[in-house]
């Protein structure tokens, strides 16, 4: 059997390195910490968040980034309910729009925010109210049965 350790990071295309930059820092506290060049011109670059965030990279190739629009490649966990609602409110205080918090198949969900080249940043809480257990979760019609459970 292999051996894993969780998501190293995540690369995502962007049109703007140093815009994707600022809203990642002023929405979400995260940080620059590797910057890539290329004959002193900066290609990409990785960033850390301070309270355990997922590691994310950005690379600049706007012909995929606009391909990649709409799209929600990953969720960002957030502790609790508590702390998925003052991020709700945090994103609203700066301008963001977003669907609200939402009961979600085991935890809470806040989708619909996008950055700058319009990915999908999800939110879910890594705390939930339900259990898996050893049996596959099957869920129909996602949406429609959590929209009804809420």
């Amino acid at each position: 059997m292999v051996t894993l350790d969780g998501i190293h990071h995540v690369k995502l295309p962007v049109a703007d390195l140093d815009r994707t930059r600022t809203w990642y820092e002023t929405r979400l506290g995260y940080r620059l910490t590797i910057r890539f060049t290329k004959n002193g011109d900066t290609t990409g670059v990785v960033m850390t968040h301070p309270d355990g965030g997922p590691m994310l990279s950005f690379v600049r190739d706007p012909e995929r980034a606009a391909r990649a629009s709409g799209f929600d490649y990953f969720s960002i966990g957030v502790p609790d309910k508590a702390a998925i609602e003052r991020l709700a409110d945090h994103l609203t205080t700066l301008g963001e729009t977003h669907a609200g918090v939402h009961f979600a198949s085991i935890g809470w969900i806040l989708p619909m925010t996008h950055d700058p080249d319009g990915h999908e940043v999800r939110f879910y809480t890594t705390d939930h109210h339900t259990t898996p257990t050893d049996d596959v979760l099957v869920i129909e019609d996602p949406v429609g049965s959590e929209a009804r459970r809420e």
